[in-house]
């Protein structure tokens, strides 16, 4: 009998490394047969599901051989050499206690290793399992960088989204029929500036009954708090994936665009939490500080006149001055009563005649055809341009691999066709859209002009936030005096229309309606307005 005592030693990885490997029970299974068969005595039994890519990395491996150098074994046996290294370190000290004959003896399935064998047998072996990890990486990541290159995302797809096989069974991300629509309707209401992430939550989880993916382990479950400030910083939305640090174009469908994004991102803040609030207030997480940059915050005071002794409650608006490195002056504090006058002067400014709506929508529908026409050329334009930019990364591909050029200008190359694929397919989409949604958008254009006024008068707190959100964008105060950047799509309103309502007036309505002179009046504006409509406006309920 055999009197070296031995440690049985089972391992298996559960990363690809180690799929083709028996199973632990498998491997411990055939060597107490080959035990027995040899007549050792195994005094010990170790198993692990560990890597053995790395040192120090497997707390049973490192328990073992302490034991061997206090003398408990001074044998292992194990599937094959690699069970027990993958990496030249943990070779090194296995190859080194041999030699020293702390180890007698390594017994595999298939052979035997000795003190007194020549030690370059053993370091080839190990080095073999050392350098099938080294090509397995190589390999892997080359195949990543594959995946990557024709836009899909190597790891779990998001919320809204699911992971999938092609016709070749390669692994692609899909739409999720059950959540991508629900999972946009929260970035709308984000996009409001009106309701905070946590409201979004409640709404999705109490109200549409939003439940996550089940998978085996975990899922099925309503939305996290957590979970949505994942999905409002996660890029993946606007059709980029995310691969060593670096935003790529992905193949995935875009769920938002990146103006979209960028503008959730000033929602936040930089912290990407939007800030609690004790009550709510109508017009406070949206607007800035002209001069620092911070937003206006909103707090209630109560005075007691004198006069009559009745408690007053007055609300006002200033700016948080939370910019250490700026140093604000705007000390000013403005009532919320005059705040509201300044939005409604701003409103009738847009303000339109209902029988101008009427006239309007008429006249624009019938150009409707035209625009559609336009946009369809401008899209196959795009669509042009993305295919000959994707011909140039092809290309600039198979150059760096002939070695026509280097690392270096191949990096600086494609990061440029890169960003340019990025701009060409946004477009294409924001085409898309107006081209299914011209019609639509223009007349809740026109109703926002003819009824928003009204509507914030007679609103609540919410509603009246939703009408500032829609009357531009970037609104700031400076001084006590509100500015806003007027949507693209009202400033042919706010600078023709005057004119031609004060035109309108003067002129009497003919029998069967409208007389000529007023619709060819209209008719230069109208015009000139479908000049500057511009992409996908964010209308108001």
């Amino acid at each position: 009998m055999n009197t070296i005592k031995y440690f049985l030693y089972a391992r298996k990885s559960s990363e690809s490394e180690d799929r083709q490997v028996q199973s632990i029970e498998d491997q411990i299974n055939r060597l107490n047969a080959l035990g027995e068969q040899l007549k050792v005595e195994i005094v010990d039994k170790y198993e692990e599901a560990k890597s053995a890519k790395q040192p120090n990395n497997r707390p049973k491996f490192t328990e073992m051989l302490e034991r061997i150098e206090q003398g408990e074994a001074s044998g292992i046996m194990c599937w094959q050499i690699n069970r027990l290294s993958r990496n030249p370190v943990d070779s090194g000290t296995l190859q080194w206690m041999l030699q020293k004959g702390m180890i007698q003896s390594i017994q595999t399935i298939d052979r035997e290793y000795k003190p007194t064998d020549n030690a370059v047998v053993f370091s080839v072996e190990s080095g073999v399992a050392n350098q099938f990890i080294i090509d397995l990486s190589k390999n892997t990541k080359r195949g990543m960088r594959g995946r990557v290159e024709k836009g899909w995302m190597p790891n779990m797809a998001p919320l809204g989204y699911l992971n999938d096989r092609d016709e070749e069974d390669r692994g692609i991300i899909v739409v999720d029929p059950e959540r991508f629509e629900l999972v946009r309707k929260m970035w709308d209401l984000m996009l409001t500036g009106s309701y905070s992430p946590k409201k979004i939550v409640d709404i999705a989880n109490d109200e549409w009954g939003f439940r996550t993916r089940k998978m085996k382990r975990i899922g099925g479950k309503p939305l996290s708090y957590s979970g949505i400030y994942r999905i409002f910083n996660n890029r993946f939305y606007t059709g980029l994936l995310s691969y060593q640090k670096e935003w790529h174009q992905g193949s995935h469908k875009p769920m938002i665009t990146a103006d979209e994004f960028d503008h959730v991102q000033r929602l936040l803040g930089k912290s990407g939490k939007a800030q609690p609030q004790s009550r709510e207030f109508a017009f406070t997480g949206f607007i800035r500080c002209a001069e620092c940059g911070c937003l206006y915050t909103a707090e209630t005071k109560t005075k007691r006149l004198k006069s009559t002794g009745e408690i007053k409650h007055y609300t006002y608006y200033h700016c948080t001055r939370k910019k250490r490195d700026i140093k604000c002056t705007q000390r000013y504090s403005l009532r919320e009563e005059v705040l509201e006058e300044q939005i409604e002067n701003e409103l009738a400014k847009i303000t339109i005649l209902p029988e101008f709506r009427e006239w309007a929508l008429e006249s624009l529908g019938k150009d409707h055809e035209n625009e559609v026409q336009k946009r369809t050329k401008i899209f196959e334009s795009l669509t042009q341009a993305v295919k000959d930019n994707q011909e140039q990364i092809d290309n600039l591909t198979r150059m760096r691999t002939r070695d026509l050029i280097d690392d270096h200008e191949y990096m600086r190359e494609r990061t440029r066709l890169k960003d340019e694929q990025s701009k060409l397919r946004d477009e294409v989409e924001k085409v898309e859209n107006r081209a299914d949604r011209w019609l639509e958008l223009t007349e809740e254009t026109f109703n926002f002009a003819t009824y928003a006024h009204s509507a914030f008068l007679k609103g609540d707190l919410q509603k009246k936030k939703e009408i500032m959100m829609a009357l531009g964008s970037n609104p700031t105060i400076l001084d006590g005096k509100l500015r806003i950047e007027s949507h693209p799509w009202l400033i042919p309103i706010i600078e023709q229309y005057p004119a031609l309502e004060k035109q309108f007036r003067t002129l009497e309505p003919t029998k069967n309606g409208l007389g000529k002179s007023k619709t060819d009046a209209f008719d230069v504006v109208g015009s000139t307005w479908l000049r500057e409509w511009d992409s996908n406006p964010r209308q108001a309920d």
